[in-house]
Order: C-alpha cells, then structure tokens, then sequence
C-alpha cells in the first residue's frame, strides 16, 4: 500500500510539473506576442529577443559563409534581416502554444504524446478533427483555439499598422535625398536651402521634423522590428537621415549668422529625446545629462573646422567667432552623440558623414550582448 501510495503521488507530481510547464510555456509566449504586438511602448520581450538574437546569428553566418566584404552585398543580405525575423516570430509563437497545451493535455490524462500534439494542433487551428474525451480538455481545447483565432487577428491587424509606420518614415527620409544629397550631408543641406529657397526656408523644415521625430518614437518604440527595417534605397537610412537633420540644426543655432529661431532647437530635442527612447530598448547605458567638455564627442576641431569653411565657400552667412561656435556645436551634438552612433552601428547604416563612419559595423557576439542585455 505504501508503494503505491508513493507511486500516485510521484504521477501526481509528474502531471502537476508537466501542467505548470505548459502553462508557463504558452503565458511566455503571449507576453512575448502581446509586448510586441500590442503594448504601445518599448517591450523587451525574452521570446522576441531570442528570435532576434538567433536570425541575426544566422544572417551573419551566411555572410560570412559568404564573404561578402563590401556593404552593398550586406545591405542587400541584411535587408531581409527584419522582414523574415516578423514573418518567423508568429511561426515560434504557434509553436511553443502548441507545445505548452501539448504538455497541458498530457498532464489531463492524454496519454502519448502523439495524441497530445495531436489534440493540441487541431484545436489551435480550429481544425475540429479529435473526438470528445472529456469537459476539461474540451475546454482547453475552446480556450486554445480562441488563442489561434486571436494570433491571426492579431497579426492581420499589426502587418498593415507596421507598414504604415514605415512608409511615412521612409516618405520624409527619401525627401532629405532632395535637400542634403546622396549619403546625406548637413552641410550640403545648408547649402542647397541656402542657394535654392533660402535660410527662412529652415524654420519650416525644422517644424516637419520635429513632428516625424516624434512619430519615429512613438513607431519605433511600440513597433521595435522597425528600427530594422532598411530603406528601399540602400543609401538611405532613417537614422543617418535624423543624425543629419539634428547635425544641421545644430550647426544653424551654433554656426549660421542667422536669427535665433527656437524651431531648430526644438528639433534637435525631440529627436535626441527619439533616439533616447529607441535606445532604450536594448538596454543599453548612455550619459543622460551629457556636456562638453567633460563629454566629449567624435567629431574633431579639425573636422568643424573644415564644416565651417565650407559653408563660407557656399555662401552662408556665418558667426566670426569660430572658437565659441564650436564649442556651441559640441554643446548640442554632445546630447544625442552617443544614442546615434549606437544605433548607426547596431542597424549597420549606409554611410554618412559624421554619423556612420564613425564605428564599425557589429559583430554577431557585439550584437548579442548589447540587444540581449536586460539591466544596466
């Protein structure tokens, strides 16, 4: 009698731990699924991230399988990254559902795992093929497929949403080519609005861009696959597009022998205060209250220098006092530097000056420990 006092408990513990693990299983799954989908801010989800961790690993692999050594042949390699890793992240999520009701059902009294997983893929795919074996299962069985109904609704209504997002960013990004050139250049786009349109011209174009700096928070934070998303043209780039507005406001409000004009300022804070929501993210540790010079930043007198002589040969109206204006550019490049140079070199960006040439591109294990840091 003891013996088989101490068997029934042992089956008991079996199926109690095998339940537990498939509950586990599925309410990981669709916290992963809900943070991704539907939180309306950043939302580090484990599964998500792991997905990410893994596809990134494996683009990696073929280009180094590969070897492809230039950034065109990576460019055109990495611009399936995010687009397959979206696709791939619903196939994980119904898969680990329907392992965890597999344990789920298991535990109920299915016996055989074939059966199981059986039970358990017909009901999360509504496929009604498994006979009646009792009330609890049966409602399992309604509770998992109401799950599967909702997966798909869920992803029917998040792919258009996520390419909306898209195409306003990339509508306004592709705009930049026009005014700044082709990498994108703060200096060429002083001097083209300078010569084309005007100086007075920038009071609106900082106002338009305030504005898309803060719809790319809002998007690339409760959206984050999109930070990955690469431009329809490969020298374009949403992030070497903002480094470029936010490098030519800086060098306006520091440098340009104009009216003060609070819009560039303005600017320059929503979109470091973007950037800074992005980064947030990766968990990645940046200097939130930064300045010059205690904080110092990559672009070099030498460098300014050069800018500033530039923009004279062009014609823009500039300050005389060279010395102050440098140190008022750094005081303002020095609040979104180190976020920018980050996600250039974690989206491996086309190149621009003073934004992607600054590093270089990210190795698989570089990735891994900056995007899969969960603390700081």
């Amino acid at each position: 009698m003891p013996l088989q006092v101490m068997i029934a408990g042992l089956e008991t513990l079996v199926n109690l731990g095998c339940f537990a693990l498939g509950a586990i299983t599925v309410y990981v799954t669709l916290a992963s699924a809900v943070r991704t989908f539907v939180v309306p801010r950043a939302q580090n989800a484990f599964l998500t991230r792991l997905v990410f961790l893994n596809m990134w690993s494996l683009f990696q692999l073929y280009i180094r399988w590969r070897k492809i050594d230039t950034y065109e042949g990576r460019d055109r390699v990495l611009n399936y990254f995010a687009p397959v890793t979206v696709l791939i992240l619903p196939l994980v999520w119904v898969t680990y559902i329907i392992l965890g009701y597999m344990f789920m059902y298991w535990s109920m009294g299915v016996r055989g795992w074939e059966q199981a997983l059986t039970i358990s893929g017909s009901s999360f795919l509504t496929l009604g093929t498994t006979p009646f074996i009792n009330l609890p299962i049966t409602l399992f069985q309604f509770t998992e497929a109401t799950l599967g109904l909702g997966m798909v609704a869920l992803l029917i209504s998040y792919l258009p949403t996520m390419y909306s997002n898209f195409s306003r960013r990339e509508a306004t990004v592709e705009l930049l080519s026009v005014r700044a050139g082709s990498p994108p250049s703060a200096i060429e786009m002083i001097s083209r609005i300078h010569r084309i349109r005007g100086l007075d011209y920038l009071h609106e174009l900082w106002e338009e861009w305030e504005i898309w700096f803060t719809e790319l928070e809002e998007s690339h934070t409760s959206l984050a696959p999109l930070i990955w998303f690469r431009s329809p043209q490969p020298e374009n780039s949403w992030i070497t597009a903002a480094g470029t507005v936010m490098d030519a406001a800086a060098l306006v409000t520091s440098t340009v022998d104009i009216p003060r004009d609070p819009s560039a300022q303005l600017c320059i804070r929503a979109g470091f205060i973007a950037l800074r929501r992005i980064t947030d993210f990766f968990f990645y540790r940046y200097d939130t209250n930064p300045h010059y010079p205690q904080t110092p930043i990559s672009i070099t007198r030498q460098e300014f220098d050069d800018a500033y002589d530039e923009l004279a040969a062009a014609g823009v109206p500039l300050k005389a006092g060279r010395d102050q204006c440098w140190l008022d550019f750094a005081g303002w490049r020095v609040n979104y530097e180190e976020t920018l140079l980050f996600l250039a070199n974690i989206t491996q960006a086309p190149y621009a000056p003073w934004i992607s040439d600054r590093g270089q591109p990210l190795t698989s294990e570089q990735f891994r420990s900056r995007y899969g840091r969960r603390d700081h």
